[in-house]
Formats: C-alpha cells, structure tokens, sequence
C-alpha cells in the first residue's frame, strides 16, 4: 500500500489528536491543526515539496498556537460548567501547614490531606479553619473563616 503525502499528513493529525485527548494539555491539538491544513494544502497540490509541507504545517501550528492557546484556555475555563468537585465549593477545612501568602500549605478535608492555596494571598496559619472557595485541579483554593 502506498500512502500519499496527502494521507501521511493525516495519519500525523490522527496522532497528535490522539496524543492531545490522551494528554489534555491543549498543545497538540495545535499540530493537530497544523497537520490538517498542510493535508488540504498539499490535496490541492499548493505544497508539492515536502519542504515546503514542512514549513506549512510548522507556521500554521505556531501562529493557531500563538493566537488560539490563551483565549481558548480562557473560554474553556469559563464554560467549565459545574463539575463533579463543586460539592467541595463552602466546604470547611482545617490547615495542618501553614499556608504561605504565595505559596502551598495543607488541609485536612474528608480524612485526606491537600494541596491549599490561599485564595486572599495572605498567609493562614495552621490550625486555622477555612472554606473551600474553588478547585485548581488538586489544589484546593481556600479562604480563611
């Protein structure tokens, strides 16, 4: 079986499409664009030279990188929606370390020790009581009470 330039580029779509949903880390999907485009490109026989195949897709997947990365991270967290987690949301938790001003501290919540941030940028001392303001991944974001 021969694969055609066309079909390579969208066997490397595939991939990183593949690496993207696996990772969801919002990069790949980037070269996964990337791959597309220079597919339809070189479908249409505008990118005949495999240099050329090459810097299509390496400026198409920087500039939807460079434009497209921030705003679609922002809107994704915006529509975010509720999660499995936001029964945690005006939970109380106890500090067992001190939580720096603009750093990580711990708490104890459910019988499991977390990851806490301070959520004002002061420091919350341990022992304190604080309420579980939203989730950064597995980071709890808190206020002190």
């Amino acid at each position: 079986m021969d694969l055609s330039l066309t079909h390579i580029w969208i066997i490397v779509a595939a991939l990183t499409l593949i690496i993207e949903l696996v990772s969801v880390s919002l990069l790949f999907i980037f070269f996964t664009i990337g791959a597309v485009v220079t597919a339809i490109l070189t479908s249409l026989g505008l990118t005949e030279s495999f240099n050329m195949q090459l810097l299509s897709f390496s400026i198409v997947s920087v500039l939807s990188l460079l434009v497209a990365r921030q705003p679609l991270k922002a809107w994704l967290k915006r529509n975010k929606g509720g999660t499995e987690y936001s029964e945690y949301l005006g939970d109380q938790a106890t500090v067992i370390n001190d939580i720096p001003a603009q750093g990580e501290g711990r708490v104890f919540y459910r019988g499991t020790e977390w990851i806490a941030l301070s959520a004002s940028g002061t420091l919350i001392e341990k022992g304190k009581s604080v309420i579980i303001k939203e989730l950064d991944g597995i980071k709890l974001i808190v206020v002190e009470i």
